[in-house]
């Protein structure tokens, strides 16, 4: 399958990750348009404009701005997309009934959940759409140099993979944030215990990503009977507490991922 002509509305963290990515991957920038206001150079042999251009067409679409400029970006984006094009989102809230509504001649629609890592080919994306199997082949296309792709059961999921997914990497830079600053109280110089933590918490997750085995069970291979991991872990499994912080912090962030769709229902 060739490289479609893809459009994206937005390049800013996000939008502008995921074209990292694509041509890093060896995707030619010449596929590549990007329309923003706002930035002030787009990579080598990408076109750069500073709104949606009027007449062409596209074989894809992205939209990556904003949730609540959806509004005023549809006037000029809502001609650009065909029978002939697959929409893409980002927009976090935006549920795909929104979407269709606003751009009813859309061959195919399909809500995305990555995260920055998408510049460096790790992002997880969660994919949700209305869409038929060229278009569901195309978007697995496109995904797979982002990171680990893979379609959600309902809509209804969005949410938790927003959670989890989109909102995790910062639930682990806190963590390794935490962990120097507790070496750090206990002893260890700050700077030094930053860079213990951040190669600690990079090695474990290449060695988890290389392992057949789950993260529960490593855990337990590192953790000799009465010895000084056993000691850590029974602090942090004492009463589930970890477990329980963990679900707590989803909770908060799912429901506030559901919050934002229904304050976007409204707003549509």
């Amino acid at each position: 399958m060739s490289d479609p002509a893809i459009l994206l509305i937005g390049a800013g963290n996000m939008g502008g990750a995921m074209l990292a990515g694509w041509l890093a991957s060896g995707m030619d920038p010449q596929c590549f348009t990007v329309a923003d206001p706002f930035l002030k150079a787009a990579p080598a042999g990408v076109r750069l404009l500073r709104e949606p251009p009027a007449g062409e067409t596209f074989g894809v679409v992205l939209l990556a701005f904003k949730p609540q400029q959806i509004a005023e970006a549809v006037p000029s984006v809502a001609p650009l997309v065909g029978p002939g094009t697959l929409l893409l989102s980002i927009l976090a809230g935006v549920d795909l009934d929104t979407l269709a509504s606003r751009f009813p001649s859309a061959g195919g629609i399909v809500r995305l959940m990555p995260n920055l890592a998408a510049a460096l080919g790790k992002s997880p994306i969660g994919m949700v759409g209305r869409v038929g199997a060229e278009g569901r082949a195309l978007t697995e296309q496109l995904m797979a140099p982002l990171g680990r792709a893979e379609w959600l059961s309902g809509e209804d999921q969005m949410d938790l993979v927003t959670a989890l997914g989109g909102s995790g990497p910062a639930f682990v830079y806190r963590m390794i944030e935490t962990l120097a600053a507790g070496a750090a109280e206990l002893g260890l110089p700050r700077d030094q215990a930053d860079r213990l933590a951040l190669a600690m918490v990079e090695g474990a997750a290449a060695l988890a990503a290389a392992s057949p085995c789950s993260a529960g069970e490593l855990a337990e291979r590192v953790a000799s009977p009465g010895g000084t991991t056993r000691a850590g872990l029974d602090v942090l499994d004492a009463d589930r507490r970890l477990a329980r912080l963990m679900e707590d912090t989803l909770r908060a962030s799912r429901d506030r991922s559901a919050e934002m769709t229904r304050e976007a229902r409204q707003r549509s």
